[in-house]
């Protein structure tokens, strides 16, 4: 019965699908796989021929099987290795190179023979890449084939850099990559200008050729596209679709990569469900949206007729339920983001005292703060509040190297205008150009280059946080220690990190903490950042009373929003404030037009708010809630 039940759950889904409740119990469960691999193999006095996967995915499964050789005994003697692909063209000692991310990561600390790693050659002249590929081809098939291939996906639903437009019989060969590959591999190069347009990857006839394939993802930016892979027609848009065709194959998810797909998005279509709360307004709002209606217009009919039918019967009648959720999402509107004083704060998201709040907004990168929450910003500064704003890091990384020089320009003009001798800043200035002439993708900017990205991004923060109406002294700058490598690979969290933000806290001791839960931030800076308050709040809860009093509320905005069912604060702006907040988002010139990390997503940062906002803001309408130009959303973190 079990077994009808799971099938019934899973019928949207045409391979199989392993969910765990987190990549590191994923990667520890697939790494496992390949050492048990290795040893039947060696007991039989077999070789094992695995085939490699680069990026981020595969990292804590290396990291195992490199735990597993060093405290279990684990060798690779018996172990060959051919990897997906390489950038073409790409020399193996650079950063970038994924010759140089294997040694890094596996090939360094275990006891593999050199002779028996194979990775594609990005240093061959362009007319000798064919004749390359058949060997590596033959390579393969002369050692028997795969006996396992590991893949990670990308967004575009490559595998290894099998881009949309792959044909499933291809052989390894060099083709050119997709825009948004080469945007998702900006952050790597320092700038999607630097990353190479071509690479060479094994086909998708060659992967398919392996007696075992398992292809794994992590994080909610997978979601969508793994449903896809894992629900959608077979087609040469979706390269990974084709693995459906096999019967070796099987998707190995963490619960965030698997969200999008039907048995966890909308369970109610495949299941009988627990009908929680949050689920009942997750549903009906689901349900709003496939029918077209406003939810107090929802019928018996449209219950039945979209698989909730069990909700009907279990919670109705449907009318009371619209009605229950309608009420749940009109108390989550409203206009004073700090609590209304004096008013009933029964049916509202925020208390009504202390009438006047202290509230910190912190901000991960200098401009977060306008681009996400910059109408509620200014909100709570006009409603009399007592505001403050912490820019964590300095976002040094992400200044064009050309507005350094101007800004240097413009300070020795402005020092020789005064009389003073400008000749020291001259020569700093020179030793600029000169670096920046022979400068390599991604390599670390001198400290003086990092100092004025710092400065010009600092001053744009400042401007930024006066236009919302702040005086100096409550705008404060952490510059905290693991942002500040020169990197865009940034240092694992300290305890000065927690420190400094636990200062900051004691300070200020907001009723307040508004923190970013955009984690599909492509620098991972959100996500670090958030766990950083967390932790310091986690901590000060121990000695400071005043903890229990502060709520915290979570914004997104620039690079996603929460969806409707999700949001406990909608704070709805007028035109005017969205033009204010407009206003705010331009004082961060350097942002403006091209920054050096777009994402991907090629809108400017204040169209992209805007758009959220607006759409934040229809959705509501779409429900039959009032009509409002723009809306900011808030989620709070419950401890």
């Amino acid at each position: 019965m079990a077994r009808l039940n799971l099938l019934e759950e899973t019928r949207y889904e045409k391979l199989p699908v392993t969910v765990y409740s987190d990549q590191n119990a994923a990667s520890v469960a697939v790494a496992k796989r390949i050492a048990d691999l290795i040893r039947k193999k060696d007991a039989a006095g077999e070789q094992a021929v695995l085939g490699l996967a680069t990026g981020v995915t595969p990292i804590k499964v290396y990291a195992e099987l490199v735990r597993l050789h060093k405290e279990d005994g684990l060798s690779f003697r018996n172990v060959i290795t051919f990897n997906l692909d390489e950038y073409y063209p790409m020399k193996p000692d650079a950063v970038q190179s994924y010759v140089t991310f294997m040694n890094e990561n596996l090939f360094d600390h275990v006891d593999i023979k050199k002779a028996n790693i194979h990775i594609p050659d990005g240093t061959l002249p362009q007319d000798e890449v064919a004749d390359f590929c058949l060997e590596y081809e033959r390579q393969i098939e002369e050692l028997g084939g795969l006996d396992l291939q590991i893949l990670g996906i990308g967004r575009t639903g490559h595998i290894g850099f099998n881009e949309p437009g792959s044909a499933p019989n291809s052989g390894t060969r060099l083709v050119t990559l997709d825009d948004l590959t080469r945007r998702d591999a900006s952050r790597d190069f320092g700038g999607k200008q630097n990353v190479p347009t071509k690479a060479i990857t094994m086909g998708v006839g060659t992967i398919f050729k392996a007696r075992e394939i398992i292809l794994m993802a992590w994080s909610a930016k997978k979601a969508p596209i793994v449903r896809k892979a894992v629900e959608g027609e077979i087609s040469g848009e979706v390269p990974a679709t084709f693995l459906q065709l096999s019967d070796n194959v099987e998707f190995v998810l963490d619960v965030d990569a698997a969200s999008d797909l039907t048995r966890f998005d909308t369970p109610w279509l495949v299941k009988d469900c627990v009908w929680d709360q949050q689920l009942i307004k997750k549903a009906v709002i689901w349900l709003s949206g496939a029918v077209g209606k406003p939810i107090l217009k929802l019928t018996e009919e449209d219950y039945n007729s979209n698989g909730m039918a069990q909700l009907a019967v279990e919670q109705g009648p449907v009318y009371q339920i619209n009605i229950d959720i309608f009420n749940q999402l009109q108390h989550t509107i409203t206009g004073w983001p700090g609590g209304k004083p004096g008013a009933d704060d029964s049916q509202r998201p925020e208390r009504a005292g202390p009438a006047k709040k202290r509230s910190i907004v912190f901000s991960p990168h200098p401009d977060d703060d306008v681009i996400s929450m910059g109408g509620t910003f200014i909100r709570l500064v006009d409603q009399g509040h007592d505001v403050h704003v912490a820019y964590q890091t300095s976002g040094n990384t992400a200044v064009w190297d050309d507005d350094v020089l101007r800004f240097v320009e413009f300070a020795i003009d402005f020092k020789e205008s005064v009389g003073e001798d400008a000749s020291k800043m001259k020569g700093i200035y020179d030793d600029m150009r000169q670096f920046m002439a022979i400068k390599e993708p991604n390599q670390i900017d001198s400290l003086e280059i990092r100092d004025v990205k710092g400065f010009i991004r600092k001053t744009e923060a400042i401007a930024g946080a006066r236009y919302a109406g702040l005086p100096d002294s409550n705008i404060h700058f952490q510059a905290l220690p693991f942002y500040e490598t020169g990197k865009t690979q940034k240092n694992s969290v300290g305890e000065e990190d927690i420190k400094l933000t636990m200062e900051l806290l004691q300070k200020v001791k907001p009723h307040q903490v508004f923190t970013a839960g955009d984690f599909a931030d492509p620098h991972g800076t959100h996500i670090v950042c958030f766990n950083i308050i967390i932790e310091s709040l986690r901590r000060l809860r121990k000695t400071e009373s005043w903890v229990e009093d502060c709520w915290v509320w979570m914004y997104r905005g620039a690079w996603q929003e929460f969806p409707t069912h999700e949001i406990e604060m909608a704070v709805p702006l007028s035109p005017a404030e969205v033009l204010r907040k407009r206003n705010a988002i331009f004082k961060h010139q350097s942002q403006k037009d091209r920054p050096v990390f777009p994402g991907d997503d090629a809108r400017e940062f204040w169209v992209r708010a805007e758009d959220r906002n607006r759409e934040t803001a229809q959705n509501y309408d779409r429900l039959g809630m009032a009509e409002y130009a723009a809306m900011e959303a808030f989620v709070r973190y419950k401890f």
